[in-house]
Protein backbone atom coordinates (compact mmCIF):
# COMPACT_ATOMS: atom_id res chain seq x y z
CA UNK A 1 0.00 0.00 0.00
CA UNK A 2 1.25 3.40 -0.59
CA UNK A 3 0.94 6.44 2.01
CA UNK A 4 -2.04 8.29 0.09
CA UNK A 5 -4.21 4.76 0.20
CA UNK A 6 -3.59 4.51 4.01
CA UNK A 7 -3.91 8.40 4.90
CA UNK A 8 -7.58 8.49 2.78
CA UNK A 9 -8.76 5.06 4.28
CA UNK A 10 -9.10 3.87 0.44
CA UNK A 11 -8.81 0.32 -1.18
CA UNK A 12 -5.16 0.03 -2.50
CA UNK A 13 -5.73 0.31 -6.25
CA UNK A 14 -4.16 -2.81 -8.53
CA UNK A 15 -1.18 -1.08 -9.72
CA UNK A 16 -0.62 -0.12 -5.86
CA UNK A 17 -0.54 -4.08 -5.01
CA UNK A 18 1.46 -4.67 -7.69
CA UNK A 19 4.13 -2.49 -6.47
CA UNK A 20 3.30 -3.96 -2.76
CA UNK A 21 4.40 -7.23 -4.13
CA UNK A 22 7.16 -6.76 -5.94
CA UNK A 23 8.89 -4.74 -3.57
CA UNK A 24 8.29 -7.87 -0.55
CA UNK A 25 9.54 -10.09 -3.82
CA UNK A 26 12.86 -8.02 -3.77
CA UNK A 27 13.13 -7.77 -0.14
CA UNK A 28 12.90 -11.21 0.48
CA UNK A 29 15.07 -11.97 -2.23
CA UNK A 30 17.70 -10.01 -0.77
CA UNK A 31 17.17 -11.95 3.01
CA UNK A 32 17.04 -14.99 1.29
CA UNK A 33 20.80 -14.11 -0.23
CA UNK A 34 21.36 -13.14 3.24
CA UNK A 35 20.77 -16.41 4.66
CA UNK A 36 22.17 -18.55 2.10
CA UNK A 37 25.49 -16.60 2.33
CA UNK A 38 25.19 -17.18 6.45
CA UNK A 39 24.30 -20.83 6.19
CA UNK A 40 27.07 -21.22 3.91
CA UNK A 41 29.30 -23.00 5.58
CA UNK A 42 32.06 -24.48 3.41
CA UNK A 43 32.28 -20.83 1.63
CA UNK A 44 32.98 -18.90 4.78
CA UNK A 45 35.57 -21.71 6.12
CA UNK A 46 37.52 -21.39 2.80
CA UNK A 47 37.47 -17.55 3.04
CA UNK A 48 38.82 -18.19 6.56
CA UNK A 49 41.48 -20.46 5.83
CA UNK A 50 42.46 -17.84 2.55
CA UNK A 51 42.87 -15.27 4.74
CA UNK A 52 44.56 -17.64 7.76
CA UNK A 53 47.10 -18.59 5.26
CA UNK A 54 47.88 -15.01 4.06
CA UNK A 55 48.45 -14.23 7.83
CA UNK A 56 51.05 -17.07 8.41
CA UNK A 57 52.40 -16.31 4.64
CA UNK A 58 53.59 -13.04 6.06
CA UNK A 59 54.57 -13.81 9.17
CA UNK A 60 56.55 -16.60 7.64
CA UNK A 61 58.41 -14.40 5.28
CA UNK A 62 59.11 -11.54 7.94
CA UNK A 63 60.53 -14.63 10.41
CA UNK A 64 62.67 -15.07 7.60
CA UNK A 65 63.66 -11.97 7.07
CA UNK A 66 64.78 -11.55 10.49
CA UNK A 67 66.93 -14.66 10.70
CA UNK A 68 68.83 -13.51 7.70
CA UNK A 69 69.34 -10.35 9.21
CA UNK A 70 70.15 -12.28 12.68
CA UNK A 71 72.53 -14.60 10.94
CA UNK A 72 74.37 -11.67 8.96
CA UNK A 73 75.06 -9.97 12.66
CA UNK A 74 76.25 -13.09 14.12
CA UNK A 75 78.51 -13.78 11.14
CA UNK A 76 80.06 -10.05 11.32
CA UNK A 77 80.15 -10.11 14.81
CA UNK A 78 82.22 -13.56 14.66
CA UNK A 79 84.86 -12.16 11.95
CA UNK A 80 84.80 -8.60 14.23
CA UNK A 81 85.78 -10.89 17.63
CA UNK A 82 88.14 -13.61 15.68
CA UNK A 83 91.68 -12.43 16.63
CA UNK A 84 94.06 -12.28 13.05
CA UNK A 85 96.20 -15.28 14.06
CA UNK A 86 93.00 -17.68 14.46
CA UNK A 87 91.87 -16.36 11.22
CA UNK A 88 95.23 -17.13 9.31
CA UNK A 89 95.23 -20.40 11.07
CA UNK A 90 91.71 -21.04 9.80
CA UNK A 91 92.74 -19.91 6.54
CA UNK A 92 95.36 -22.05 6.65
CA UNK A 93 93.16 -24.99 7.55
CA UNK A 94 90.54 -24.56 5.05
CA UNK A 95 92.94 -24.33 1.95
CA UNK A 96 94.58 -28.05 3.49
CA UNK A 97 91.13 -29.10 3.63
CA UNK A 98 90.22 -27.83 0.59
CA UNK A 99 93.29 -29.65 -1.37
CA UNK A 100 92.49 -32.96 0.94
CA UNK A 101 88.69 -32.61 -0.54
CA UNK A 102 89.91 -32.30 -4.00
CA UNK A 103 92.16 -35.17 -3.59
CA UNK A 104 89.79 -38.01 -2.30
CA UNK A 105 87.03 -36.79 -4.10
CA UNK A 106 89.56 -37.63 -7.80
CA UNK A 107 89.90 -41.23 -5.69
CA UNK A 108 86.19 -41.17 -4.95
CA UNK A 109 85.41 -40.37 -8.49
CA UNK A 110 87.60 -43.03 -10.00
CA UNK A 111 86.10 -45.43 -8.04
CA UNK A 112 82.32 -44.69 -8.40
CA UNK A 113 80.16 -46.64 -11.02
CA UNK A 114 78.27 -43.99 -13.06
CA UNK A 115 74.97 -44.27 -12.33
CA UNK A 116 76.04 -43.21 -8.66
CA UNK A 117 78.14 -39.92 -9.93
CA UNK A 118 75.25 -39.13 -12.04
CA UNK A 119 72.71 -38.97 -8.96
CA UNK A 120 75.38 -37.08 -6.85
CA UNK A 121 76.25 -34.51 -9.57
CA UNK A 122 71.98 -34.12 -9.77
CA UNK A 123 71.75 -33.59 -5.88
CA UNK A 124 75.01 -31.39 -5.87
CA UNK A 125 73.54 -29.05 -9.02
CA UNK A 126 70.20 -28.89 -6.92
CA UNK A 127 71.99 -27.73 -4.06
CA UNK A 128 73.86 -25.28 -5.58
CA UNK A 129 70.06 -24.28 -7.10
CA UNK A 130 68.97 -23.72 -3.61
CA UNK A 131 71.77 -22.56 -2.04
CA UNK A 132 70.13 -19.43 -0.42
CA UNK A 133 67.30 -21.29 1.26
CA UNK A 134 70.09 -24.03 2.65
CA UNK A 135 72.33 -21.48 3.79
CA UNK A 136 69.64 -19.61 5.41
CA UNK A 137 68.10 -23.26 7.16
CA UNK A 138 71.84 -23.57 8.22
CA UNK A 139 72.38 -20.00 9.25
CA UNK A 140 69.19 -20.53 11.61
CA UNK A 141 70.64 -23.78 13.44
CA UNK A 142 73.77 -21.76 14.15
CA UNK A 143 71.64 -18.72 15.44
CA UNK A 144 69.80 -21.42 17.47
CA UNK A 145 72.31 -23.09 18.86
CA UNK A 146 73.88 -20.07 19.60
CA UNK A 147 70.86 -18.82 21.70
CA UNK A 148 70.77 -22.02 23.59
CA UNK A 149 73.95 -22.16 24.55
CA UNK A 150 73.90 -18.22 25.94
CA UNK A 151 70.84 -19.55 27.53
CA UNK A 152 72.76 -22.13 29.41
CA UNK A 153 75.59 -19.85 30.76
Amino acid sequence: MTDQSRDNGSTPTPEELREQVEGTREELGMTVEALAAKADVKARAQEKTAAVKQQVAEKTAQAAVQVREKAAQVGQLAREKTPEPVREKAAQAKAQLTDTADTLAARIQEKTPEPAREKALHTAQAARRNRKPLLAAAAAVVVLLAVRRKRRR
